[in-house]
């Protein structure tokens, strides 16, 4: 067996994070009485919280910034006057309570974690994360569940991929695969780290950067053609 442990992103990758996104910024409008608009509102938030996200990926904001950050710019966009470190608060309360798996993540980790050490690493925030991943019904599967915040470094940084094998005291980096849906976090991570890497492109994206994966898979299950070649 080429690989002992499996490292998985989390949201986009084994999670429905736009699905819980969605639910938790209309819940949050809808408490602050402002009447919403998916296609506008959500549109607008994502274009803000892809760019900051972005910029904690190059250092350029801490995490416990960008909680408030995001939603004061979205707030000056939308010209609502809201109080942003409230509104936060009350986003991140209604995010923590949106977990949705998709189709295929519970079928492929129940097959996999009988023959294969599993691992999360997530860039989140700990309220939201240790809430949607921690308690979620596949967390019993994985050795090891790293959330950025916690351990105050992210991906693709490689010290947090560092931190999650001696967790778990494995060293030997030829056995281990992450599987991401990241170029610029996950498969970029991994290569800092000098792991094998596996972009899963469910959106059948062209890539068109210096990013290069081991592995290219278009869906979940096709992880375990990889896995047995």
């Amino acid at each position: 067996m080429k690989y002992e442990i499996i490292i998985f992103d989390a949201d986009e990758t084994l999670f429905d994070f736009k699905k819980s996104e969605k639910d938790a910024l209309k819940n949050t409008m809808l408490e602050f009485n402002i009447e919403y608009d998916e296609n506008y509102h959500l549109k607008i938030y994502k274009d803000i919280n892809t760019a900051i996200w972005k910029e904690f990926e190059s250092g350029l904001i801490t995490q416990k910034k960008l909680k408030v950050e995001r939603f004061r710019r979205l707030s000056d966009r939308l010209n609502a006057g809201f109080d942003e470190n409230k509104f936060a608060k009350s986003y991140m309360k209604h995010l923590s309570y949106s977990s949705f798996l998709y189709d295929d993540s519970i079928r492929l980790i129940e097959s996999l974690h009988k023959d294969h050490q599993l691992i999360i690493i997530t860039n989140g925030l700990t309220d939201v994360q240790d809430n949607r991943i921690r308690k979620s019904i596949i967390s019993k599967y994985f050795e090891n569940i790293v959330i950025s915040e916690e351990v105050g470094v992210s991906k693709p940084n490689p010290k947090i991929f560092e931190h999650a094998l001696n967790n778990i005291k494995h060293n030997d980096k030829s056995k281990v695969l992450i599987v991401g849906d990241s170029l610029t976090s996950d498969i970029q991570g991994g290569i800092n780290f000098g792991i094998d890497t596996c972009w899963f492109n469910s959106n059948k994206i062209i890539n068109n950067t210096e990013i290069k994966p081991t592995y290219e898979i278009f869906s979940l299950m096709e992880l375990k053609d990889v896995l047995e070649k």
